[in-house]
């Protein structure tokens, strides 16, 4: 399996044409049908299947997809990293996180070094600590943010010196609008949408003081700027952090805290034992100094 193959094989599921992504690749329509039916000779297994109006994937196709999404990216990063000379404090610096006001501590680290060193560039994805934690592993990005609790064991790691606080992003003409705070007898019998971030965690279950499949939860999400729009719409009451949403002025959304109090501490890892650029080092001393 060659990258020339993983490719052709991206343009194809990207462009569901054969002639499409031939063009896109500038080769020819055959050239290109002999490289796919190469690769899927070495899986052993059909990889697209020929549709009257467009190409779709197969399972297998959808897997391999996902895998040389991310071969394609490993390898951009690192070209990248071996084509900057080892005293040069310029390049990428790849970070992931979940959406947090915190997030603002990476922002200043990274207007510092680029005051000194504009040809540091930044590239920030956005997801669960389960998708984070599965980038980092790859060598994807390399730093990622995540949300307590979450096992850190295997990385090395600097905790950031705010917290999060948990509440409920509401409507303010919401009946519960009227409250200080909200307690889990509030939400009990409440349309809920949480954050893919928040599933799965004993610390909310915990304050909820009933599982998670015991709640009415109507939707989740993975970004809260989406979740929003559900909120917006009355579709339920929003279980996630404070300070990402705008809630004053003329903002059609307030905020209130839960009840009893519920914080989360933050924490910047990577991986052990891991080869930083130049770039990268300055960026991590700085955000250290910051701390």
């Amino acid at each position: 399996m060659e990258l020339r193959e993983l490719k052709y094989f991206l343009a194809v599921a990207r462009e569901q044409s054969i002639s499409k992504a031939a063009e896109a690749m500038y080769v020819t329509q055959p050239n290109l049908s002999r490289q796919i039916q190469k690769l899927e000779k070495e899986i052993g297994q059909p990889l697209i299947i020929r549709g009257p109006r467009k190409i779709t994937l197969t399972d297998a196709g959808q897997l391999l997809r996902k895998r040389a999404e991310e071969i394609m990216d490993l390898y951009v990063k690192t070209e990248s990293e071996l084509s900057t000379p080892i005293t040069d404090v310029s390049g990428d610096i790849h970070i992931g996180g979940g959406e947090s006001y915190v997030m603002g501590i990476i922002a200043q680290a990274a207007h510092s070094v680029s005051r000194d060193y504009p040809n540091v560039k930044y590239h920030l994805f956005s997801g669960d600590s389960a998708t984070v934690s599965e980038r980092l592993d790859k060598g994807l990005i390399d730093f990622g943010i995540f949300i307590e609790p979450f096992d850190l064991s295997k990385y090395d790691h600097v905790r950031l010196p705010l917290t999060d606080t948990w509440g409920v992003l509401m409507r303010k003409d919401s009946p519960l609008a009227a409250k200080e705070y909200i307690t889990p007898e509030d939400l009990w019998d409440k349309p809920l949408i949480l954050s893919r971030q928040t599933l799965g965690k004993n610390k909310l279950s915990d304050w909820f003081k009933k599982s998670i499949e015991e709640l009415n939860v109507v939707a989740t999400g993975n970004l809260l700027y989406n979740i929003s729009l559900l909120v917006e719409e009355g579709l339920g009451y929003a279980v996630t952090l404070d300070k990402i949403m705008r809630t004053d002025g003329t903002s059609d959304f307030c905020f209130r805290p839960l009840y009893p109090e519920l914080k989360s501490h933050l924490d910047i890892a990577w991986k052990k034992y891991q080869v930083f650029p130049k770039c990268t080092e300055v960026f991590l001393q700085r955000l250290r100094e910051i701390i």
